[in-house]
C-alpha cells in the first residue's frame, strides 16, 4: 500500500486537510474508497463494536448506510500531536421508518508513517430529531 498524504508528523493545516479528507470521504458513502484511509489491520471501536481489518471495516461501513440513509456528516480537528489527532463530530441521518437523528462523537485517531489510519476509537451518541431541526440538509 501506498502512502496517503498528508503524512505526520501533522502541523495545522496537514491536520486540518486529514480531517476534511475523511469528512468528505465519510460523504461519500463509499467503503471502498473509505477503506483505503486504513491499514489492512486497523483496529477500531465504533461505539461498542470492535472492528479489526479493512475488510471489516468495509462490511460494517456497508451495513452502517444500510440503516443510517440520508447521511451527512460535518468533522472538526479537536487537537493533534506528532501522529495522532482527536475529532469531534456531529451527523444527521433517518432510519426506514422515516425518524431523524443526529449523532454527536468524538474521535481519536492514530496514523502509521504512510498516513494511513491505524487506530480509531469513536464514542457517539444519537439523538433523534424532528425533520424541521436539521442542520445538514
Amino acid at each position: 500500500m501506498g502512502q496517503k498524504h498528508p503524512l505526520p508528523p501533522f502541523n495545522m493545516e496537514t491536520a486540518l486537510q486529514k480531517v476534511q479528507m475523511a469528512e468528505d470521504a465519510w460523504n461519500s458513502k463509499d467503503p471502498e474508497r473509505i477503506a483505503l484511509a486504513y491499514t489492512i489491520d486497523t483496529e477500531w471501536r465504533n461505539r461498542t463494536d470492535f472492528i479489526n481489518g479493512r475488510d471489516a471495516v468495509k462490511e460494517f461501513l456497508k451495513t452502517k448506510w444500510e440503516k443510517e440513509l440520508d447521511y451527512k456528516l460535518k468533522k472538526e480537528l479537536w487537537g493533534f500531536r506528532e501522529n495522532r489527532m482527536a475529532v469531534r463530530f456531529e451527523y444527521e441521518y433517518r432510519n426506514s421508518a422515516g425518524q431523524w437523528f443526529r449523532a454527536y462523537g468524538n474521535e481519536n485517531w492514530e496514523f502509521d508513517e504512510n498516513g494511513l489510519m491505524r487506530k480509531r476509537f469513536a464514542s457517539i451518541n444519537d439523538l433523534p430529531i424532528d425533520e424541521k431541526d436539521r442542520k445538514f440538509k
